[in-house]
């Protein structure tokens, strides 16, 4: 998955949550080179929810605690 984004997280800088789409156009890159790689049951909002899940994908908006521009040393 990694190699899809040269080992750089993506950040959003989301303000509200109405901002976090459920697809982008990685989501659907990826989906379509997993389908050419025999998966069936794969689609590109499931592929963006993992991306998110394994913080390819930053979509924290900017005043929540987790966002690591707000992590404390």
């Amino acid at each position: 998955m990694w190699s899809f984004t040269d080992g750089q997280i993506i950040n959003h800088h989301i303000t509200s949550g109405d901002e976090i789409p459920s697809q982008n156009e990685l989501s659907q890159q990826i989906t379509k080179d997993m389908k050419k790689q025999g998966f069936k049951f794969i689609g590109p909002v499931i592929v963006y929810s993992y991306l998110q899940a394994i913080c390819i994908i930053n979509d924290h908006e900017q005043c929540c605690s987790f966002n690591p521009d707000n992590a404390r040393l």
